[in-house]
């Protein structure tokens, strides 16, 4: 007898085998008609798949309303774009077609390219394959059998990745729908029917066999799929005001940054104007370091290998870390990959006692990562980076108001850019992997002590995610949506109890018992990194950056050539107020000045001409409202500082679509 638990704590039995697809009907046909996927005990499994004959199992029946059915549409979705490709053109070789936040893809390797021209024809393919309303059916079969299939279906890639990816896997699982058969560990719709008409071919880009630069160059092909086609026409919306947001066309149009391939690829090479918006945002960190009680440091670019291997950042980074320098007398360095050894190592360097905590050490550190070339982009995904980095040593009674404090600070600093939508994700471990370092007494511990801290302070949309902590322990990430309603996680605020611990730097303090103890660890970075925080700030912003952090704050436009002199006056007196100004001195048409301050992004004008050199004034006009009428010079200035010292974020644009940016992505092989 089998007993079947549902959300609303009822029960039914059943004495005979059935699937959740029989559970849902003897529910109600309609029921079993709306659902999608099952979740088994936590776990996903296809509407289909039999159910345990005998015992107590939980079971949630999800239909297009739950968020986690989408992904699994997608995923299926992905299977008939791929099964549209092999239709249409010949001698198809299959990757990987994963999902990802937004959407899907599947890279493909055929003897002709893909361009946007051959979209329609595959979007009409894959029309009639869901209008025939094809039943995907899972084959389970031993690994041989699983290897002979993909030979015989002339897919060296499958081949491949089960003789290698897949080593260990004694049997393997295949989706087939209609004459498509591709190798899955699942899980899809019941048929190809529930995709219905809303998805989208995007773009397609070149990639390499599971990111290896050195292996088979790939063409991989974006699209997306909704349950709804307004919500795909939100989404394609919200696409088009992103590309207008580019962080890397407005960062050239701006002069704000570059990347040089001769210097090399996701190496950020800082323009003047980029640089003043980091040193601003430098300058605002080091003053709220300085009231909080931070000490500045500074550590070197590289550092022994036999450093990173003690905190555990080498090996379990060393996939994404650039290959040790070997000297000639073996001895081996790295880029470093992290901040928190190095302070730790300054923490260290003296006798510490209980009377000395916190100790609190702060650095814009760089650090660097060797990201595949794929998976670069612009600002917000590079080789290297400089973190608003700092790790606080302190005893296990300050934790708590310790690591209030560093979630307040991430807060202030987000309010002060107008950053105010935005929930905060508790990453906890994963108790089924072994990435993680430390014993599970330890870390239930430190994830005991952070979400008791996290629900004293009512944070907005806290959740709890299991396996997004770091390796050495739980976190809490400040995920911030943007104007466009994209989601990027910029703060981060972590928990360590390992580090510190004696299997790792064993650091010590003496107490008021006059015996040694373990401090407890606080890494937190408000922004993140300054490369990925600044890259997020151009597209909130447009490029349209609030007053006080404008790389050019205000321009002065003389109405002739007669009022250069007190247009040149007034510049002067800006930038002795501490204001970022230039002129616009020209002897064109006031109207194209205007326009060129305007395309430039320029948040004020003073626009200067002779009734105003008698009067000692300037008409303002600002960006955003226009003509504010005419103002004595000292008055105007006075206005701009005001702005500037409150920090006032005058102007976002209203959000358009609630979708997620693209995070990485995970294979389904």
């Amino acid at each position: 007898m089998l007993t079947v638990v549902l959300p609303d704590g009822s029960h039914k039995q059943f004495d005979q085998p059935v699937s959740a697809y029989d559970v849902a009907a003897s529910i109600g046909a309609g029921l079993a008609k709306a659902a999608i996927v099952a979740e088994v005990d936590g776990k996903q499994v296809d509407l289909r798949s039999p159910l345990p004959s005998e015992g107590e199992v939980n079971l949630r029946l999800l239909t297009k309303k739950d968020p986690e059915a989408l992904a699994v549409m997608r995923h299926s979705c992905a299977h008939v774009m791929a099964q549209a490709v092999m239709r249409l053109y010949e001698s198809v070789q299959l990757a990987f077609g994963p999902t990802t936040a937004s959407g899907f893809y599947y890279d493909f390797a055929l003897p002709q390219g893909l361009s946007e021209a051959d979209f329609p024809r595959i979007e009409a393919e894959m029309q009639k394959i869901i209008k025939a309303d094809e039943k995907f059916e899972r084959l389970d079969m031993p690994r041989e059998e699983a290897i002979g299939l993909c030979q015989e279906m002339g897919q060296a890639f499958k081949v491949e990745h089960i003789e290698t990816g897949l080593a260990d896997q004694s049997s393997l699982s295949f989706y087939r729908q209609g004459e498509f058969v591709d190798l899955c560990r699942g899980r899809h719709i019941p048929s190809t029917g529930y995709i219905g008409p809303a998805f989208k071919l995007l773009s397609v880009a070149g990639a390499y066999w599971k990111g290896d630069s050195e292996r088979d160059q790939l063409q991989r092909l974006y699209a997306t799929a909704f349950f709804d086609k307004k919500e795909l026409d939100a989404h394609l919306q919200q696409l088009e005001e992103a590309k207008r947001r580019d962080h890397r066309v407005l960062g050239k149009q701006l002069e704000l940054f570059t990347i040089s391939q001769t210097v090399g690829s996701g190496l950020i090479l800082w323009l003047p104007k980029g640089a003043i918006i980091r040193q601003t945002l430098e300058d605002y960190i080091k003053g709220e370091l300085r009231k909080r009680g931070y000490d500045a440091v500074y550590t070197p670019n590289v550092g022994r290998v036999e450093l990173y291997e003690i905190s555990g950042h080498f090996p379990y980074y060393s996939d994404s870390q650039f290959p040790p320098i070997e000297f000639e007398d073996g001895e081996r360095y790295l880029l470093k990959p992290m901040n928190c050894p190095h302070h730790i190592m300054i923490y260290q360097s003296k006798p510490r006692s209980y009377r000395d905590l916190p100790v609190r050490l702060a650095e814009f550190g760089t650090v660097y990562r060797f990201e595949q070339s794929g998976e670069l982009s612009g600002m917000t995904r590079v080789r290297g980076f400089t973190q608003d980095d700092a790790h606080i040593f302190c005893t296990e009674e300050q934790v708590a108001d310790e690591f209030r404090a560093c979630l307040e600070m991430t807060q202030t600093v987000l309010s002060s850019l107008g950053m105010n939508d935005y929930r905060v994700r508790l990453g906890f471990r994963d108790p089924k992997s072994d990435k993680y370092v430390g014993s599970s007494e330890t870390w239930d511990r430190a994830e005991a002590a952070l979400k008791a801290v996290c629900e004293s302070m009512d944070l907005p949309d806290m959740s709890i995610e299991p396996g997004e902590a770091a390796f050495y322990g739980p976190k809490a990430d400040f995920v911030v949506t943007d104007c466009i309603g994209r989601e990027w996680q910029l703060g981060t605020v972590q928990l360590d109890y390992n580090l510190p611990s004696k299997e790792r730097f064993g650091l010590e303090y003496i107490g008021a018992d006059n015996h040694p103890h373990q401090p407890v660890m606080i890494h937190r970075a408000p922004l993140g990194s300054m490369e990925r925080f600044v890259g997020v700030l151009i597209e909130h912003f447009a490029g349209a950056f609030p007053l006080w952090l404008a790389p050019e704050q205000v321009r002065v436009l003389t109405v002739s050539e007669k009022s250069e002199e007190y247009g040149r006056e007034v510049q002067q007196k800006l930038a002795d107020a501490g204001l970022r100004v230039t002129g616009d001195f020209r002897g064109a048409k006031l109207g194209a000045k205007v326009r060129d301050a305007q395309v430039g992004l320029i948040p004020y004008m003073f626009v200067v001409g002779e009734k105003d050199r008698d009067a000692g004034a300037v008409a303002v006009r600002d960006r955003l409202e226009g003509d504010l009428g005419t103002m004595p010079l000292e008055g105007a200035i006075a206005k701009l500082q005001a702005e500037i010292a409150s920090k006032t974020v005058r102007q976002v644009a209203a959000r358009q679509a609630a979708v997620v940016a693209d995070r990485e992505s995970q294979h389904e092989y």
